[in-house]
């Protein structure tokens, strides 16, 4: 009848004797616990019979001998405690016994093995012993393998780990360039880059105006982010170092560059007063009075000149405009924005590849059809910025769809001096006529239609700076001076600019060649 018993609890009673062999024949036992008892003898290795017992409580009892050795067959027993009675021996380390917890045999003084006291060989355990020997170096070996592995695996995954580190570090590391002393460091720099530190956009990158530890103004041109290798490549850096070696009244000073393996950061000379196209198409274009013009002109195309002609190998501005001539605080007139410039290599020919070639209304009328830029373009490109200064108008946008400032003023002019006077800025309430007139002439040779027939850029400051004499004192009494009230059709005289530095001045009296027949 009880061969069909599952569970047998006789914990916390007063039994004794020893524990039944016969408890074998109770063979769907899965639970047996006598704990708590004072049952004592040997464990009977009959126990083993119970193929599917799953817990096994022998604690606290009076049980005396050799823990046996089948219970290490007994597959399906996860669970033992035989703590705290008088057994003695060696805890076998195989089979079931290698997942029992030590804490299952504790109490039992004579008991020796794994987390218990060290064992005396003897006659009864010696078998065991070279059984448990032979696992144990069996075991090692497969440790010492395994752990070889492992740390292997850690190795190859530390060197990846640190190689991403090392690679993410200098992506983010920032190195300073100076082209002279400069009292900050990169840090400082960064800290400028916010929303409410700008002060221009473009095509060419975001300028910020930094203010320095050190109390220095600098303007910080973050450059657009490029393709990986294109912007750190030899030929830019060398680009770079060539531009921070550029000493010239009217240049804007290249201070030095911050750069990392993303981005690179310029940082230029502060100028207060902005862009002369800022300032000419703003609310301060009326406070910007003919003989400050005439000098920005003047001081523009110098900074110029220098590029094409004192500078080896010759350096193209590219894209020459009225918002890439900053002034400072006096209104002197300084070229900046050399971000983009390209350098022709002394080779004979002038080319370079048409990656950016300037802004809408200032690009030479050949590039529709060469896609290349040369010195004539950025001679060009300033005429248009002579004709922003005499007439006050925008290059583009401001004369009906598809026609710029050079064909409006071709139109409106009409080879005559009454067209002339026509475009003149209307916020320009006197201005000397000769000197007017002596500009916008200039501004013409600039943007003839063919480059060879254009001047030189050395050739343009050359001409400006040879301002035509004022009109003798006979007419000088009528119209030497435009002012508001001045009518348009008196009638005036104008010599070639370019006879003049050439020869001798004409006769005042001998009629001067038709202005923009020349």
């Amino acid at each position: 009848m009880l061969q069909q018993l599952s569970k047998m609890d006789f914990s916390h009673n007063k039994l004794s004797g020893p524990v039944a062999p016969e408890i074998s024949k109770c063979k769907l036992l899965t639970f047996v616990d006598l704990s708590r008892n004072e049952l004592s003898g040997e464990i009977p290795t009959e126990i083993t019979g119970l193929r599917i017992l799953n817990y096994l409580n022998l604690s606290r009892n009076h049980l005396i001998g050799a823990l046996p050795s089948s219970i290490a067959t007994m597959q399906s027993l996860t669970s033992v405690d035989f703590s705290y009675n008088n057994l003695s021996g060696l805890v076998p380390g195989i089979g079931q016994f290698s997942y029992f917890n030590y804490t299952s045999f504790l109490g039992n003084p004579q008991l020796c093995g794994p987390y218990l006291r060290p064992c005396n060989d003897g006659a009864n355990g010696n078998d065991q012993t070279h059984v448990k020997g032979g696992l144990s170096a069996s075991l090692k070996l497969l440790l010492v393998i395994g752990l070889l592995v492992c740390s292997i695996l850690f190795a190859v995954a530390a060197i990846i780990k640190a190689r991403s580190l090392k690679k993410a570090r200098k992506s983010r590391a920032w190195k300073l360039t100076a082209f002279q002393r400069l009292d900050f460091t990169c840090d400082d720099v960064l800290d400028c880059l916010k929303e409410d530190n700008i002060i221009g956009k473009g095509g060419a990158g975001i300028v910020y105006k930094g203010l320095m530890p050190n109390g220095d103004q600098v303007a910080v041109k973050r450059l657009p982010a490029m393709s990986r290798g294109s912007s750190h490549d030899h030929g830019f850096n060398a680009e770079i170092q060539t531009l921070g070696r550029i000493r010239h009244r009217h240049i804007v000073r290249l201070l030095g560059f911050c750069s990392n393996h993303e981005t690179n950061l310029l940082l230029y000379e502060y100028m207060p007063n902005g862009s002369l196209g800022e300032v000419l198409h703003g609310k301060k274009g009326g406070h910007l009075h003919w003989d400050t013009r005439y000098k920005i002109a003047v001081e523009a195309a110098k900074g110029l000149c220098y590029l094409h002609h004192d500078c080896s190998p010759l350096i193209l501005h590219r894209d020459v405009k009225s918002n890439n001539i900053l002034l400072d605080s006096d209104y002197e007139a300084h070229v900046a924005d050399f971000g983009l410039a390209k350098f022709l290599q002394d080779s004979g020919t002038s080319e370079c590849m048409s990656a950016i070639a300037g802004s809408y209304g200032y690009i030479a009328p050949e590039y529709a059809y060469t896609l290349k830029v040369d010195e004539k373009s950025d001679v060009y490109s300033l005429g248009v910025v002579l004709l922003e200064l005499v007439s006050g108008r925008k290059p583009v946008g401001e004369f009906g769809d598809g026609v710029d400032i050079v064909q409006w003023v071709r139109k409106t002019t009409n080879s005559s001096k009454e067209g002339v006077l026509k475009i003149l800025d209307p916020r320009l309430s006197s201005v000397p006529l000769h000197e007017v007139m002596h500009v916008f002439y200039v501004a013409m040779l600039c943007v003839e239609e063919q480059a060879v027939e254009r001047p030189t850029m050395r050739e343009v400051v050359q001409i400006l700076t040879e301002v035509p004499k004022p009109p003798s004192s006979k007419q000088q009494q009528g119209d030497s001076t435009i002012t508001e009230s001045s009518p348009i059709s008196q009638p005036t005289t104008l010599e070639s600019p370019r006879d003049a530095t050439t020869k001798e001045p004409k006769d005042q009296h001998t009629p001067p060649p038709d202005l923009l027949s020349i």
